[in-house]
Parts: C-alpha cells; sequence; structure tokens
C-alpha cells in the first residue's frame, strides 16, 4: 500500500485537488427539464461557479464568507427548500423587493415588465406531446432575456404582491408555465444558493437523437 501511494501520489494529489475544485469552486450540472426553456434545453450541461457568491465548506451549507452578491437575472443553481431537490431557475426579486403577477405579467417594486416580439412555435412536453408557445422579450427592473409562455397549459399566472423576506430570494424559471419555481416552493435562503450558471459546457438532444448540439457549446447563458 505504502508503494502505491508512493509511485501515484501525483494523481491522487490531482484527484484531491479535482474533488476540492467541484465540491467548493466549480461544478457542471445536467439539466433534465424544460423549465428553462428556450434559454437552456433539457440536455445542456452547464458551468456553474459555486463561489459566486459564498465560499462554502464542501459537502455543506455552511458559508465561511461571502465572495459577493445575486443580481436580478441570474441564473442560479439552488436546493429546494421544500424536498432538496437541485435545481436552476433565473432570480427575479432580491430581499425586500415586492413581487407581483397579474395574467403572467411581472412587476418589480411597482415597474410592470415590458413584453415585445412574440414568436410563435410548436413546444414538445416531456409525454411526448405538443402545446402552443409564445417566446416573447421580457424587461423589467433593469434586465430582459427572452421567456416562454405555454397558453394551454394549466398554470400559476396570477400572485402576490409578496414583500421577499431577508436573506431570502424569488426564483422563476423561464418556461413560465412549466416550472416549479419560488410561485410553487417558496422563497429561497441564500443558505441554499449553490452557485451561478453562466456557461453551456456541453450539449445533447436526449429528447430525440442524443446526438450532440456543437452550436450550443461554450455558449453564454443569457
Amino acid at each position: 500500500m505504502k508503494n502505491f501511494l508512493k509511485q501515484n501520489r501525483g494523481f491522487i494529489a490531482f484527484l484531491i485537488c479535482f474533488g476540492f475544485f467541484r465540491l467548493a469552486i466549480a461544478d457542471w450540472n445536467p439539466i433534465p427539464t424544460g423549465s428553462m426553456r428556450p434559454n437552456i434545453l433539457e440536455g445542456d450541461v452547464v458551468l456553474v461557479n459555486r463561489v459566486a457568491y459564498d465560499f462554502k465548506l464542501p459537502l455543506s451549507d455552511v458559508a465561511l464568507f461571502s465572495t459577493g452578491d445575486p443580481a436580478r437575472g441570474d441564473v442560479i443553481t439552488f436546493t429546494s427548500p421544500t424536498d432538496g431537490i437541485r435545481l436552476i431557475k433565473r432570480l427575479v426579486a432580491l430581499p425586500g423587493d415586492v413581487v407581483e403577477m397579474r395574467d403572467e405579467v411581472l412587476t418589480i417594486n411597482g415597474a410592470v415588465a415590458e413584453y415585445s416580439g412574440p414568436d410563435a412555435v410548436t413546444e414538445r412536453l416531456d409525454n411526448g406531446a405538443t402545446t402552443s408557445a409564445l417566446r416573447i422579450r421580457e424587461r423589467v427592473a433593469g434586465n430582459e432575456r427572452t421567456v416562454q409562455f405555454l397558453p394551454e397549459m394549466g398554470a400559476k399566472r396570477n400572485f402576490g404582491p409578496l414583500v421577499v423576506p431577508k436573506d431570502n430570494y424569488f426564483f422563476l424559471g423561464d418556461n413560465r408555465d412549466n416550472s416549479a419555481d419560488s410561485r410553487y416552493i417558496g422563497f429561497v435562503p441564500r443558505h441554499l444558493l449553490v452557485g451561478k450558471a453562466h456557461h453551456i459546457v456541453v450539449s445533447a438532444a436526449i429528447k430525440d437523437d442524443w446526438l450532440p448540439r456543437l452550436e450550443r457549446t461554450g455558449q453564454r447563458i443569457e
């Protein structure tokens, strides 16, 4: 055993450093669902900066020190406060913000979102069926993104106004009518934030033929 450790100490050190890097610094997460379509697709693998907001003890939610503050519009991975599942959603409201939705229209601190350029598309569902979809540019509270609505789906299209508590955050999926986000799981405490997703590492069409989507490799997440 001593000889094995001595002969392979370089490789062992590499594995330890690599493991620490993944657990504490950066990670990559495969995307299994369509809750962030059209910006993140099923089969994308996203790169996550685990020290974007806090430096934590590996394998824990214990923050040793803060490295930055989440911003509206960030795409963030976090642990669901209801069942512990790892989720990825867009941050729309910060601590102290007043957030509201009426007939899919988002309002932050009294500023009503503006919408433009609706594109009608056909969207595949997880059960193989299809439904009509609208992809629209949403501008609110200083940032914008493309969001998707599924008019034929039942979803929670009205809520609030809600005041986001201290050290908590409110998230929505970009695929507004097919996302288990803060409308259903509630506010997310800061200690459950994992990191900021910023690029797509690799991608494959897992809903079709599993062929790689090379055009998405290295793409920055809006």
